[in-house]
């Protein structure tokens, strides 16, 4: 049994999310592939993680604004 609290607020977003995960991470030359990718380095995975993160403020930001 896992003790992980890294459980999605949205379990319907799942999907979107991990499209947006290989959107993000193509745009910015990281390459994740679906399955195993302990190849990649702790920085490559962690910009695409920061890079998602980024994208989502700022497109809360403009929604916030009314844009």
């Amino acid at each position: 049994m896992s003790n992980s609290t890294n459980r999605a607020a949205v379990p319907e977003a799942k999907g979107a999310l991990e499209r947006f995960k290989y959107e993000v991470a193509s745009e910015i030359g990281v390459p994740l592939t679906d399955g195993y990718n302990g190849d990649l380095t702790s920085k490559q995975n962690g910009s695409v993680g920061g890079y998602m993160v980024k994208k989502m403020i700022e497109a809360q930001e403009r929604q916030m604004a009314g844009k």
